[in-house]
């Protein structure tokens, strides 16, 4: 702490200065200031929108996973509680990256090589699917898939906390979420893509679309690698949030903790960990599911129905991502989740569609919980921020604790997916306790920083007043800040 204290005293770094050094491509040093924690809305457009063609690219990955679970069910003659393995292997890597080598490359290397490293694995962990495919073997499915996994957390890992962060953090919830937007996309495209192009007309034992699917993405994120290495990327350190998070201080009552004392953050992973294990159950298991409250239904509408649900998810980010420019974060966690709690409820006793219309409306409301449990504990972590967020990465990994569960329950009680979907309620319930802690206890600390903060408004217009202001009277406010 004391190194990024003395760092700041003699640093006048501005945003320009941070975007400057980044074309240079100088080395990051996370106890010096970069004036990256300043950036603008403007200057965030091109690198956030470039680090959101990462959250297509795991919403891809993550739609086709839940398809090719009811596909090895079939062609590999598995249960349902062996399939859940696909789920364990994938997600059991966002145990080990983030809190290990993942975070380790944020902190010492910075966002860019962290981006480059996690294309890298992933497009070697796509590549393994041929072999495994050509061997017909579900283990190496499994070992495949955890490879990915560990590609698409180091991904997670940078890509959610530099969303975040770049650019004013008074529309951090909000910068997330819609871009996280586009990763629900690429979970409705997958489906599509499984049900009309992967599996249309193909032999109900053959593999072999699955290894050409998987060669194409390699293909993709190995080029993705490189145009990561060539484009400016500005670098947020922990000294940056720091001196950020002490500007506004006045109007959040920030305080300096160690990371041990930051008890909302680690509230927010175990919610997020039970969030996210339940979310991955209901949609590794939804095909399973409608296929149980709506007998005869075919493998295949099912995928079309779970685009559609998917669907559903993409529509309710977008909404979310709307009503957060004018209702507070934490109220609109409150009442999505609330939604999920209770359209879960009726998933239990629902049949036929009435159902599937429940299970559709859970995916709606699940829709923003992720980016706005991830935003909501990092709010005032200062530098601690690239740890924390590792932290909330690693709580993905309850996706590999919640499938297996509830694929075991369903085949103990006779393959009845309904009756077992009472493990992932049980998931959003705990996480649905989150935030009434927020609006009962830390209200007033995180609407000062949606409503009070202007580190980071464009200098070129006043965000409350909407006023052009001179050049020489931004140069001004911006100092003063």
């Amino acid at each position: 702490m004391e190194d990024i204290q003395n760092s700041r005293k003699g640093s006048r770094a501005t945003a320009t200065d941070a975007i400057a050094n980044d074309r240079k491509r100088k080395p990051v040093d996370d106890h010096v200031v970069t004036g990256a924690g300043e950036i603008t809305t403007r200057q965030s457009i091109l690198p956030v929108s470039l680090v959101t063609i990462l959250f297509f690219m795991w919403g891809f990955a993550y739609g086709l996973l839940d398809v090719l679970n009811a596909h090895f069910q079939s062609v590999l003659n598995i249960s349902q509680g062996m399939s859940g393995g696909l789920q364990a292997a994938y997600f059991g890597a966002y145990f080990i990256g983030p809190l290990t080598y993942s975070g380790w490359i944020v902190r010492r290397f910075g966002y860019r090589w962290a981006f480059i490293f996690g294309l890298c694995v992933y497009g070697i962990g796509a590549l393994m699917f041929r072999p495994s495919g050509v061997k017909r073997s579900f283990g190496g499915f499994c070992g495949s898939m955890f490879i990915v996994g560990s590609g698409l957390s180091t991904l997670e890992t940078a890509a959610n906390p530099f969303i975040a962060t770049c650019g004013p953090p008074r529309y951090s919830e909000l910068r997330l979420t819609l871009a996280q937007s586009f990763q629900a996309i690429g979970t409705v495209v997958a489906p599509v893509l499984a049900s009309q192009v992967i599996f249309k007309n193909v032999d109900d034992t053959s593999l072999a679309s699955v290894q050409w699917v998987y060669l194409g993405i390699a293909i993709f994120v190995f080029l993705l690698a490189i145009v990561f290495f060539l484009v400016p990327l500005p670098e947020v350190t922990d000294a940056d949030m720091a001196n950020q998070a002490e500007q506004a201080a006045a109007d959040t009552d920030f305080q300096d903790k160690p990371l041990s004392k930051q008890y909302t953050l680690f509230y927010g992973v175990f919610a997020q960990f039970c969030y996210v294990g339940a979310q991955v159950a209901y949609a590794g298991y939804f095909i399973n599911y409608v296929t149980w409250i709506r007998p005869g239904t075919s493998h295949a509408t099912g995928s079309n129905l779970l685009a559609v649900a998917q669907g559903c998810f993409a529509i309710g980010r977008f909404i979310a991502s709307g009503l957060l420019k004018f209702i507070k974060p934490r109220y609109v966690l409150m009442f999505f989740l609330s939604g999920v709690v209770i359209f879960a409820c009726l998933v239990m006793g629902l049949t036929g569609n009435a159902g599937i219309a429940a299970i559709s409306l859970v995916l709606f409301f699940e829709s923003c919980v992720f980016p706005l449990i991830f935003t909501l504990s990092l709010r005032g972590l200062g530098r601690h921020s690239k740890r924390g967020a590792s932290f909330v990465v690693a709580a993905v990994s309850g996706g590999a604790l919640f499938p297996p569960v509830l694929g075991a329950v369903a085949d103990a009680l006779g393959g009845n997916t309904q009756h077992a979907f009472f493990i992932p309620l049980i998931g959003f319930v705990i996480a649905w306790t989150f935030p009434v802690y927020l609006n009962v206890f830390k209200a007033k600390s995180l609407d000062g920083w949606t409503e009070k903060v202007k580190v980071g408004i464009d200098p070129k217009r006043d965000v409350e007043t909407g006023s052009e202001i001179g050049e020489k009277e931004t140069i001004s406010q911006v100092e003063k800040l």
